[in-house]
């Protein structure tokens, strides 16, 4: 793909000379004598980079650059100058220029400049490519599902996104707690801000304390340097507190008073630290339990749930159970560069009758494991783990004994038609029995 070039002088000799010596290193060239046809060009033909005089008949270049900038913010400016003039330089790079040149001086830096130019703007276009599909990711759309149960968390949660409330995400271990706060920080007005994660469960208290509120230097032994905490990180953005039932209940006194005051002391510091962030917390634990067991404080727990939101269990949501695995079905089948592959009406059955005690994350577990295992281009139940075969059969009253030859004769036929990519007449010469026979045994088994 080209990458084009405006230039925009009133000097038609230089225009032209410029034109041919970017045209020949392969850029698209466009052309405007004054600021005004410049301005228009650029609403019709979006360019990579301007070349613009800095005296124009109906404009000043310099103050031509913040234009430019505010309407195609990723195109980058390239000041010509007549005189090699300090002030307007540095006056040119303030207003957002790329950088400027000295007409006939500095032909030969005008390639160069163009080519560092170009590779700033992919850059720019790339990291705003990525922001994007992040965005995407984590936003409420990307949530999956139509039970009425996880909508109703979805609507709850875009309710609450614009506000700064403080968010209490309840829900069963693997149903998705930080992905839907990452959605709600997604649609808030922090997007554009830190979003700051950690898992309460996965520190002790010590270290903890150290991950959140930061250090100074010799505050203690082992402190060989400054370190900043993650509520300072997250200032201005979003701090994810997973599993926060588990945290120790000194800390939560002084999480609480982060929370109503905006402001913490580091360890080792005397004078307190400012910040405004929002917090979003999860549990799987009944935090009213852990109140009345001495174990979490009140004050605190009706400080973080000013909002409460209960994600749903996946058993709870069987209805989603198909589109879920689906999804991972092709997300794992890209990962291992195989294609079309499909799941199993049996196998569905299965997966919808199973109880799920790890819900989503379990589920994403047991598909991968059979994407592995599985040797065909279709995911049959016996591609699923034993226990969740046995769960399911049993839940539908078709429990069937592994070490049967039944099972064992179901399965191999399976395998024979997936090796033969259901040619039946093959399959029942390589198994050596009859057509018929074969029919019948696909109807018993119901394959």
């Amino acid at each position: 793909m080209k990458h084009s070039v405006l230039i925009i002088d009133d000097e038609e000799k230089l225009r032209q000379l410029l034109s041919r010596i970017i045209t020949l290193e392969g850029f698209e060239v466009l052309q405007a004598r004054d600021a005004r046809s410049g301005l228009k060009q650029l609403e019709k033909t979006a360019a990579d980079v301007v070349l613009c005089d800095v005296k124009l008949p109906d404009a000043n270049g310099v103050d031509l650059v913040k234009e430019i900038r505010a309407r195609a913010p990723q195109t980058e400016v390239i000041l010509l100058t007549a005189y090699g003039n300090i002030p307007d330089g540095v006056q040119a790079i303030k207003s957002g220029a790329f950088d400027y040149i000295t007409k006939g001086d500095d032909n030969n830096r005008i390639i160069p400049l163009l080519n560092r130019a170009i590779e700033k703007v992919i850059l720019c276009k790339r990291v705003q490519q990525l922001e994007q599909q992040l965005g995407n990711k984590y936003s409420f759309d990307s949530i999956m599902g139509h039970s009425e149960a996880i909508q109703e968390a979805i609507g709850l949660g875009k309710k609450v996104a614009p506000t700064d409330a403080t968010v209490l995400i309840t829900g069963e271990t693997g149903t998705g707690k930080e992905v839907f706060a990452k959605a709600i920080h997604e649609a808030s007005d922090r997007r554009n801000k830190s979003f700051v994660a950690i898992n309460c469960a996965a520190f002790s208290r010590e270290l903890l304390e150290g991950e959140l509120f930061g250090h100074k230097a010799g505050s203690f032994t082992g402190a060989v340097r400054d370190q900043t905490g993650l509520l300072e990180e997250a200032h201005n953005g979003t701090l994810f507190l997973d599993e926060i039932g588990e945290m120790a209940a000194d800390l939560q006194a002084k999480l609480l008073r982060v929370l109503e005051s905006g402001e913490f002391i580091k360890i080792g510091e005397t004078k307190p630290t400012k910040i405004s962030v929002r917090l979003l917390a999860a549990t799987n634990r009944n935090l009213l339990k852990e109140i009345g067991a001495g174990q979490f404080r009140e004050d605190l727990y009706y400080r973080i749930s000013t909002f409460k939101i209960t994600l749903p269990a996946l058993r709870e949501r069987k209805k989603d159970i198909k589109e879920l695995a689906v999804f991972y079905l092709r997300l794992f089948a890209q990962k291992t560069n195989r294609k079309d592959l499909r799941i199993s009406t049996e196998a569905l059955r299965v997966l919808e009758n199973y109880n799920w005690p790890g819900n989503i994350r379990e589920l994403k577990n047991s598909i991968e494991r059979s994407v592995i295992l599985m040797q065909g281009d279709e995911l049959h139940a016996e591609d699923l783990s034993l226990e969740i075969r046995q769960y399911g059969d049993q839940e539908a009253g078709l429990a069937e004994n592994p070490l049967s030859l039944a099972f064992m004769e179901k399965n191999h036929i399976r395998r024979t038609l997936q090796l033969t990519k259901g040619n039946k007449a093959e399959a029942a010469r390589i198994l050596e029995i009859g057509v018929a026979t074969l029919y019948r045994k696909i109807d018993e088994y119901k394959l």
